[in-house]
């Protein structure tokens, strides 16, 4: 009776333990996912919060004075739904791409019979940390043809030295009798990539392409060097410059208030450069967040499956 009694006190004192821990943990993570998601969500509520009465402060949960007239002035733009369209096909195209041309190159240079796999490891490292500059670039650009043209955005993005390193060590971890059975049954090397190891590699390959599409959807930079044709902007080169705009109209009012029409015309505007800021934000990260759910089911698969695998 002693031991019964002993073991269900220690199995109570047990439980009492696992549920502060449980509650410890509950508060902590709270406080991460608090930190984590308020500063976006104040970003979204200053969008919706007329300029001018959000620079007195003070707004910390809703809107105090709600207006769509942020949203009004970024999307007034003409040339912003044609770049979406253009970022949309970018980041398509260029994500899908990128991803098998990288992972082609990683699941050759991973065996190790490839011929001078050592060089091509030790050639990507140094180009991973030295480059040629931009001039140099500018004119390898200009003399590939891409200049100008849509492929400018696709082609220099094919291959990422960092995603390939990525993927090479996850192709190492998955066991060489699945590619030898199927040279067994006469597979050559493309179907045991696309047949076999991709199906696999899900949960990288979704990572990849996740860090690929931020990449493309969120780059202007390109644009802005490499491309002059009004056709070829993307919705961030269009959305950077409409905040460009706004700053330096926030600039030249101050030091020219004299004149009446100006005054007019900032008193008849509630809107500011910080509130376009915060609109333009919301606008870019939408869509990487609409995505974002799709390729979060392969990483919970893929952990679902190495947990089966043992």
């Amino acid at each position: 009776m002693s031991d019964s009694i002993l073991k269900r006190k220690n199995k109570i004192r047990r439980t009492s333990e696992d549920n502060i821990i449980s509650v410890i943990i509950f508060i902590v993570m709270m406080l991460v996912f608090i930190l984590t998601v308020y500063p976006f969500y104040y970003c979204f509520i200053l969008s919706f919060n007329e300029g001018i009465n959000a620079s007195i402060g003070g707004i910390y949960f809703w809107p105090r004075k709600f207006t769509l007239e942020n949203y009004e002035q970024v999307f007034s733009n003409k040339q912003l739904v044609p770049a979406f369209g253009v970022s949309i096909m970018r980041t398509i195209v260029g994500t899908l791409l990128s991803v098998t041309f990288t992972g082609m190159v990683a699941f050759a240079v991973s065996h190790k019979y490839l011929i001078g796999r050592t060089l091509y490891t030790n050639m990507m490292i140094v180009a991973m940390y030295f480059g040629g500059g931009m001039i140099p670039y500018f004119i390898l650009i200009k003399n590939l043809g891409l200049y100008n043209t849509f492929w400018v955005y696709i082609i220099p993005a094919l291959f990422s030295i960092w995603n390939c390193i990525l993927m090479m060590n996850f192709f190492r971890s998955i066991p060489d009798a699945l590619e030898e059975s199927a040279r067994i049954d006469g597979a050559n090397d493309l179907v045991i990539f696309f047949r076999i190891i991709v199906p696999v590699s899900m949960p990288i390959i979704a990572t990849i392409m996740l860090f690929n599409g931020v990449g493309h959807w969120n780059d202007w930079y390109t644009t802005a060097f490499y491309t002059r044709n009004k056709e070829l902007r993307t919705a961030s080169f269009i959305l950077k410059e409409l905040i460009s705009k706004a700053n330096l109209t926030s600039i030249t009012g101050a030091d020219n208030t004299a004149t009446a029409a100006r005054a007019a015309d900032a008193a008849a505007q509630n809107f500011t450069a910080e509130s376009l800021r915060m609109a333009t934000m919301i606008v870019v990260v939408i869509p990487i967040i609409c995505v974002y759910p799709f390729l979060q089911k392969y990483f919970v698969k893929g952990v679902m499956v190495g947990s089966i695998k043992g």
